[in-house]
């Protein structure tokens, strides 16, 4: 066998197995930490998120998608796009709760830059304050779906979530 096809017959078994199990990196730019409660309520048994086979880690080098709570200030955007620019493509964003969409309640403060979108490129927005974990869910569930249209496995979903 060809050693260019060995290598992608590899890349193949590879990102089944990262759409099967996904790891995701959270990060508050500052919020009330309404929505990082309930991000951590999907961890509990209650919604036990990692029965899906997602796993909830600290390192963005070996995360599939980046979960982002709190608005976006002038001190911590930098911050956000390293996280960011650290993680292996493909690779999704969430934007969770009202803050992170649009800059919520913040939206008019000095240092407020506004939403994540204003920063890295957002794929899955789910509104609320605080954002129920079902929709939190929901919104893991339909990165992946970003994340298999971006090896090609599948067409772009919309990627709008409602209350």
């Amino acid at each position: 066998m060809d050693l260019s096809k060995l290598t992608a017959k590899l890349a193949g078994y590879v990102n089944k197995g990262r759409l099967k199990s996904p790891w995701v990196v959270h990060y508050d730019c500052g919020s009330c930490n309404g929505c990082d409660i309930e991000v951590l309520a999907c961890l509990t048994p209650v919604f036990d998120i990692e029965r899906f086979g997602i796993l909830n880690i600290g390192d963005p080098k070996h995360a599939d998608v980046l979960l982002v709570t709190g608005t976006v200030n002038q001190r911590n955007q930098a911050v956000l796009r390293n996280i960011y620019d650290q993680m292996p493509d493909p690779k999704a964003v969430i934007a969770i709760g009202a803050c992170a969409c649009s800059g919520g309640v913040f939206q008019d403060c000095y240092n407020v830059v506004g939403g994540v979108d204003r920063v890295i490129p957002v794929d899955v927005y789910v509104p609320g304050c605080a954002a129920k974990p079902e929709a939190i869910i929901d919104g893991v569930v339909l990165a992946l779906e970003v994340v298999k249209s971006k090896l090609g496995l599948r067409d772009r979903p919309h990627t709008q979530l409602f209350e």
